[in-house]
């Protein structure tokens, strides 16, 4: 049963009273010692003053004040909050309502805040603010902090407080939670003053110094206090020259099962291979053997998931090998699809090996055959044996265009003694947008950035000008669609809306590219039952006259199809599979259409409907209106068009930034000449 507005204020009461006795209880029992000894000095001599401090640190920090000192905290709008602001209030603290949002465009009172911090300021009070913004990344300042200081005048002190024992909580930032009976510490750092005029270069660049001196302080705390700050430290925010976090149980089950599975390998790749899935004269691919020499030189290997994955990479490598000619590249793939495309478009530029099954051994004897000295995963690529026995090398090991559903980060987040050593060995994670580079760095990794979407970036998928040339022909003043990518369950909407659209237009065609192949024969019997007549392109078939559904479930032919067709849908989002990509479709001048599962391609999605250059559907019904609406108003079919094309240019740029970023990372080859090594 909810608790009642007036209950809930009682509670958040009645707690803050408790957390502020226990506040008052760690001051009073613990011996405490300052970090310079004339700290409250300072604090006289510079206040009013800013007082910053890394969100899961300031617990004790208001205690740290001298008693003639008046101070004010920025407390955000929300139910913890309540119990926080509720106990500043109780140790003599002033609040201020409202927040920094970060990133986030929902308005939690930050700009009321930051009007009130200032005017708070200007009457001569101190302001206490958490430098990392609510939800994080943890330990990452944020820029309101700097502006908050360039209005008002007055100086960054850089504060911690910490105590020998404490109980740190499992949020994003470690929560902690001073104990009684203790050594209490607090540290402050040198102030940092911020000019009214202050450029965007000087104030990043201050953001980064307090972002540093908060470290410093912090660790200095913790060591005058003896406590061990490691429980207290996120995961994302640990020292990147520290070793990672060590394996846990959790890891260590996962690779005592998985090696106890390996026995059962060659049943499932077999499985697989009679199901279309694997590539069997490659097998052995799949248990970390190739018959295939390691190239001289800096061999640096990329690991692709399937298709999509593969185009985005490809310009990658590229990227780095005209700035470092003489290294040698390794991609590997987990699909038949992938392959194909990989050995259409790397010719000798690359060796590509199918990846190994994740298992210790296969992976152990993967990583010792090939020894690269650089590792390159993708997007949502997490492999543990193959992580631990590449880090375990001191390989660099990078993770880019980095994605997680909320599923799998809600997953992984239970699961902290897994994911905490796993994301940790990472050097680099190079993230699509900072909702994802929160969550790898709340996970775990230690360096996080946001460099974008490299699907943006990938170029148009390639036409097979001979398959096109037959398919115009055979399609020659008929109108049709494509459905592409499609799930399971989704080709039954798009065969309804089928018959609804062939109602108004004689001749309609709709093309079906399945996203895995192999479902081709059971679409083609489910059109078939429908009383819709069928061309399956797998049986070499083209659509005819009569043709309903043209069943395109052949691999590697999306990009001739999009050339094809002037409108899609893209699947994955008429059910709950998150969508597939819309660049694909975008990069080929087609009007792109969407059901509402796009959680795969949020940002790409959201700036499509922000420029009204997508048309949402949801079922048989309003998927055939849309797609006959557009057939019917040739001016807002290509508007709809040169919008797509126009939304994803102004997303591009995520390739110049990773390629940069990884040439940051990789090692300079011994051999490599200076002058060749065009990094620069």
């Amino acid at each position: 049963m909810a608790l009642s507005h007036s209950n809930k204020s009682k509670l958040m009461r009645f707690a803050g009273a408790n957390l502020a006795r226990m506040i008052r209880l760690v001051a009073r029992t613990s011996r405490i010692r300052f970090d310079p000894p004339d700290m409250q000095e300072r604090f006289v001599a510079l206040s009013p003053a800013i007082c910053a401090c890394w969100h899961g640190q300031f617990m004790m920090l208001a205690m740290s004040r001298p008693e003639n000192l008046r101070f004010a905290a920025m407390v955000a709008r929300h139910g913890d909050a309540e119990l926080i602001g509720e106990a500043m209030q109780r140790i003599g603290v002033e609040l201020i309502r409202g927040a920094g949002a970060g990133d986030r465009r929902k308005d939690r009172g930050g700009a009321y805040a930051l009007k009130a911090s200032v005017t708070a300021l200007k009457s001569g009070a101190n302001m206490v603010v958490t430098a990392d913004v609510p939800p994080g990344p943890a330990r990452r300042a944020g820029a309101g902090i700097i502006t908050l200081a360039r209005l008002s005048g007055r100086p960054i002190l850089p504060l911690a407080a910490a105590t020998s024992r404490y109980h740190a909580l499992n949020t994003w930032s470690r929560l902690t939670l001073n104990l009684p009976y203790s050594n209490l510490a607090f540290a402050m750092g040198e102030p940092i003053d911020v000019p009214r005029d202050a450029s965007d270069e000087l104030q990043e660049s201050l953001r980064r110094k307090l972002e540093a001196s908060l470290n410093e302080t912090t660790a200095r705390a913790y060591s005058l206090a003896g406590g061990d700050p490691t429980r207290s430290t996120p995961p994302g925010a640990r020292d990147p020259d520290v070793a990672p976090l060590s394996a846990g149980l959790g890891i260590k089950t996962y690779r005592a099962a998985t090696r106890a599975l390996e026995a059962a390998a060659p049943l499932v790749l077999g499985y697989r291979e009679r199901q279309g899935k694997e590539s069997a004269e490659r097998r052995s691919e799949r248990y970390g053997r190739t018959g295939i020499d390691r190239p001289e030189g800096a061999l640096i290997w990329l690991h692709a998931a399937s298709v999509g994955e593969t185009n985005a990479i490809l310009p990658v490598i590229e990227g780095i090998r005209r700035k470092r000619p003489v290294a040698r590249f390794l991609l590997t793939t987990g699909t038949r699809t992938s392959a194909q495309l990989a050995r259409e478009r790397l010719g000798d530029t690359a060796i590509h090996q199918f990846v190994p099954l994740d298992t210790p051994n296969f992976a152990r004897r993967f990583i010792v055959h090939w020894r690269p000295d650089a590792a390159v995963f993708t997007e949502s690529e997490i492999w543990p044996n193959l992580i631990f026995e590449t880090a375990a090398r001191n390989i660099p090991l990078m993770l880019i265009n980095a994605r997680m559903s909320k599923r799998s980060y809600q997953r992984w987040r239970k699961r902290p003694g897994i994911s905490g050593p796993l994301f940790n060995r990472f050097d680099l994670v190079l993230a699509q947008n900072s909702q994802f580079a929160r969550w790898f760095s709340e996970l775990g990794a230690r360096r996080v950035e946001v460099a974008g979407n490299l699907k943006i970036d990938a170029p148009a998928l390639p036409i097979d000008q001979q398959a096109f040339d037959e398919l115009v022909a055979a399609t020659r003043g008929r109108q049709g669609y494509i459905a592409a990518s499609t799930h399971p369950d989704e080709d039954e909407i798009v065969a309804d809306a089928h018959r609804r659209i062939a109602g108004h237009y004689d001749g309609f065609l709709t093309i079906i590219a399945p996203r895995h192949p192999e479902r081709g024969t059971a679409i083609a019997e489910m059109a078939k039952a429908k009383g819709l007549r069928v061309a399956q392109r797998s049986l070499r078939q083209l659509p005819d006259a009569a043709t309903d559904i043209y069943i395109a479930d052949t691999i590697g032919e999306l990009g001739t199809l999009y050339a094809l067709a002037p409108i899609a849908l893209i699947g994955g989002s008429l059910v709950d599979k998150g969508g597939q990509n819309p660049i694909e479709a975008i990069r080929h001048g087609v009007a792109v259409m969407t059901g509402p599962s796009t959680a795969n391609f949020k940002d790409i999605y959201d700036r499509l409907r922000a420029s009204g250059a997508v048309r949402d559907v949801s079922n048989a019904e309003n998927l055939a209106a849309a797609v006959s609406g557009l057939l019917a108003d040739e001016a807002a079919l290509a508007s709809l068009r040169t919008k797509g094309v126009t939304a994803v240019d102004q997303l591009a740029g995520a390739l110049d930034r990773t390629v940069d970023a990884l040439i940051e990372m990789l090692p300079r080859p011994a051999a490599m000449p200076e002058e060749l090594d065009r990094a620069s």
